[in-house]
Formats: C-alpha cells, structure tokens, sequence
C-alpha cells in the first residue's frame, strides 16, 4: 500500500471515528458532524490530495449510514430522497475523479450539502425553504452555466472540450437528477423530445466547425428551454390531485404497450387452441418483471458512475431487438390469418400445438414488452418521487389505480377477442404488434441518438408524437418507413397465397 492511501484510510478512519455522534440531539446535530467530514474532503481537494478527498467522502456516507440518518430519511421523507443523497455522494467522488476545477467542485460540495441540511431540518420539523422548492430552476442554471462554458471552448478553439462539457450537462444533470424524466411526465413526451433534440443539434454544429455565434445561439436557445421548463416545474402547485394524475399517467403510459402485446399474445393462443402455450408467455412476462427491477438498479449505478451516455445505449439496443421479434411475431400471426392456412397449420403441428421456435418467441416478444416498459417505468417514479414533496401517498394511489385500470384493459382483450371471428381477430392482432414494433423502433433509435451512437438529422415540418414513437429526424422515420414498406409487401405476399389456396380449393 502508497503512503497516499495509508493516508486516506488514516484520514477516513478518524474523521468517522471522531465526527460520528453517539448521541446526537437532533438530525441537524448529526447533519452538522457530517458536514464536517465533507468541508474537509473539499480542502484536501483543493490542496491536491484527490485521493485522500475521496476517502473522506466514503467515511461522510459511512456516518450517513451509521447514524441511522439514511434509515430515517427512507422512512420519514422518502426512498428517492435518500437515494438523491447517496447519488450526490457519488457525483462528488466522479467529480473529483475527472479533476473538475476548484470553482466546480465548490458548487458541486455546496450543493450536497445544501441537500443534507434541508433533509436533517425537515426530520426535525422544519419546513423546507423555498429556495429548497425552487430545485429545477436552480438545476437549470448550473446547466446554463455549465453550456456558457462550451460557447467559451468552442470560442477558444477547443471544440471537442466543448462538447464533452454538453454531454456533461445532459447525462450528469438532465438525465443525472430526473430533469427529462419530470419533464416528460409533467410537461409532455414531445417537449422533452425538444430539448434533447436541441442538444444534439447542439453538438452537430459543434461538429461541423460553424462560425461562433451560430453555436452561442444554438447554446442559448438550449439553455431557453431549460430555464422555461424549470420555471414551469418550480411554479407548479402541489397538491394531492396533480401528484395523482401523474403518477396515473406514467403507469398508464408506460403500463399499456406491455398489456396490449402481452394481452393480444394470450387471446391469440386461447383463440388458436393453444391455451397450454400461455404459461410460458405468462412466466415471461413475470420474469420480466424481476429483471426491470434489476435492470433499473443497475441503469442508476451505469448513470452514478460510468455517465448516463451507456444507459441510452442499453435501452436502445433492447428496444431495436424488441423490434425485431415482434415484427417476426406480426408476420407469423398474419400467416395464419386465413382459417384455411390455419387448420393446415394445426394438422402439420400435430393437434393444435405450437412449435418451439414460435412458442419461444412469442414468450420473448411478452418478456421484451414488459421488461422495457418495466424498467424504464421505475426509472419515471424515482423522478416523480424525489420532486414530489407533500402527498407521496398520492403517487402509490395513482400507480394502484393505474395498474387496476391495465387489467380491465387485460380482462377486455380477453372477452373482445373470444367474440371475434377468426381472421379479423388474427389480422387485428397481426396489426397491432406491428404498430408497437414501429413504436418501437422509433423510440430505440431515438435512444441511440441520445446515446452519440447515431446522427441526427432535424425535419422541419413534423410533430413529435410521442405515443407513437414518431420524431422529426430522417434517422428515426427511415427505419419506420422501411418497416412499413415491409409490411405492405408482407401482407400483400400473405392476400396472394391465400386466394392462391382458394382458387385450388375450387
């Protein structure tokens, strides 16, 4: 072991043994001890001992932990308060790793401290102060002022500097701290759309060497609708109705793509005669399930520590290979949407029993519907979680009757498609994943844009709609349009075949 980590453990071990309280009188007593490890971290930063710095910010979590503080905000304030603690703590440690200046790290330590405050007083009774409340606008304008710095670089002839320090405002605060999400949820899906478009027109410019003002006015449009958004979520009232009808949405939202394929998979089998095939479809949207969790855990820790940038890759990727099966799916359903085509499909298969390759995927297509949503719907309630104040109950009573609505939706699915003739039953469904692989694909491109692996192409004159996947750039509608063209050719092969089939018939 160096002599510079003999140090920082030494530094460690006595700032937790000595400035951890036994017996504090009250959470800001504590808050108080712990503030003091963290100033000290902050000066053996500024003094150049990085190593030493992170040590003692693991020794601050360490009393976070021992005191019971951590415990305490989970169960007084809220799970994603103290998870906003715990990832402010990491964000300290990723900044003094990337030997941000000594200005930076003093807002970024202020601000980490600034949040320990308002927590520790508000266990003890406080009320928390407005400027607490102001939290997006404030967040805008570090981002505001974090882009100004990239308008300097780029002036100053550094333009690959300048746009680290855009991707740096979006993945370590506009995805970081929930801005997008909230936005999403609070705004709308096409305004977050916007902005994250003007980032990358941002960078584009960047890119392609333009003249200055031509960047600082891409740069202060951004900075625009950031500050806008912000006021708008700061201005907002809260009360017991709002908080309810967002949560309602997201669940719904995000909740209804999964029912509508997981759904339109189970009628198809029941109808089919395949009822022994949905098990398997039901497992795999259990599983699912278990693993949004997991994958939700692990795309907070991606963003904690190795920057949001890897988090859109992932999505974008599970998404494109959802696109893939259920296309695949969309067409094997459409091929056996003839009655005569499908009684010769049951007599090759022995008695209405599927074949593994088409069980297999059918299940995979209900895992992949409900592991995207999944994960990417928890990711939304930490959002609406850590800007929600008052009426946490409120987001639990949204989710509990947005689920319950998803099942009726369920249940309906089930009934419609048990009075549905054959065919138009097969083609509807056949249509139905079809549109959800569209959507699809559009939004898992839209992901690899945000993630710097794709270009971004604006066209003028077309509207995000977010429900449906559709955004203004050749790079989201190509693919889409492809998709399309795909289809028509498939189901005109598919009206050919079967007339074929008749006219032998006769």
């Amino acid at each position: 072991m160096g002599r510079k980590s003999a140090a920082a453990l030494l530094a460690a071990f006595v700032w937790s043994t000595v400035a951890t309280p036994v017996f504090a009188a009250s959470w800001n007593d504590t808050e108080g001890e712990i503030r003091l490890v963290l100033s000290e971290s902050y000066y053996r930063y500024v003094a150049g001992n990085a190593e030493e710095a992170i040590a003692l910010v693991d020794a601050a979590f360490a009393d976070y932990q021992a005191t019971g503080f951590e415990e305490q905000v989970r169960a007084e304030i809220s799970e994603a308060r103290a998870q906003n603690i715990e990832d402010w703590m990491d964000y300290v440690k990723v900044s003094i790793l990337e030997g941000k200046s000594q200005q930076e790290m003093r807002g970024i330590y202020n601000e980490l401290l600034h949040l320990m405050r308002v927590t520790a007083g508000r266990l003890d009774g406080e009320e928390e102060p407005a400027a607490a409340a102001r939290q997006w606008t404030k967040i805008a304008g570090e981002m505001a002022a974090i882009l100004d710095s990239a308008a300097e670089l780029y002036a100053s002839g550094n333009p690959q500097e300048a746009k680290e320090r855009v991707d740096e405002a979006y993945f370590q605060f506009y995805e970081k701290v929930g801005f997008e999400k909230i936005v999403m949820s609070s705004i709308s899906g096409a305004r977050a759309a916007q902005v994250e478009y003007q980032f990358s027109a941002v960078k584009k410019a960047i890119n392609k060497g333009v003249p200055v003002p031509e960047v600082k006015a891409e740069l202060d449009a951004l900075s625009g609708y950031l500050k806008e958004d912000a006021a708008q979520l700061d201005g907002r009232e809260e009360n017991a109705v709002v908080v309810f009808i967002s949560s309602l949405l997201i669940i719904l939202r995000e909740g209804f793509e999964a029912i509508l394929i997981v759904g339109a998979i189970i009628a198809y089998l029941l109808k089919s005669g395949n009822k022994r095939g949905a098990r398997p479809v039901y497992l795999g949207s259990l599983f699912a399930l278990a693993a949004s969790v997991v994958m939700a855990w692990i795309l907070n820790r991606i963003t904690s520590t190795a920057g949001g940038q890897n988090q859109e890759i992932i999505e974008g990727v599970t998404m494109l290979i959802a696109v893939a099966v259920l296309f695949y799916v969309s067409n094997w359903m459409l091929s056996k949407s003839e009655a005569e085509a499908w009684r010769g499909y049951i007599e090759e298969k022995a008695r209405s029993s599927i074949d593994t390759g088409s069980m297999f995927s059918l299940a995979f297509a209900a895992f992949l519907a409900v592991f995207r949503e999944g994960a990417e719907t928890i990711l939304f309630y930490q959002a609406l979680l850590a800007s929600t104040k008052s009426y946490i109950n409120m987001i639990w009573l949204g989710l509990g009757v947005g689920a319950a609505a998803l099942v009726v939706v369920y249940i309906l699915i089930r009934v419609v498609s048990i009075k549905l003739p054959l065919k138009p039953f097969f083609l509807g469904t056949s249509v139905l994943l079809f549109v959800m692989a569209v959507t699809f694909t559009g939004n898992g491109v839209k992901e690899l844009q945000e993630g710097n692996v794709i270009g971004v192409t604006p066209v003028p004159g077309i509207a995000s709609v977010d429900i449906l996947g559709i955004y203004p750039t050749l790079e989201t509608l190509i693919p889409q349009a492809i998709l399309l063209a795909l289809a028509v050719a498939l189901f005109v092969v598919q009206i050919r075949k079967a007339k074929n089939v008749k006219e032998k018939a006769l």
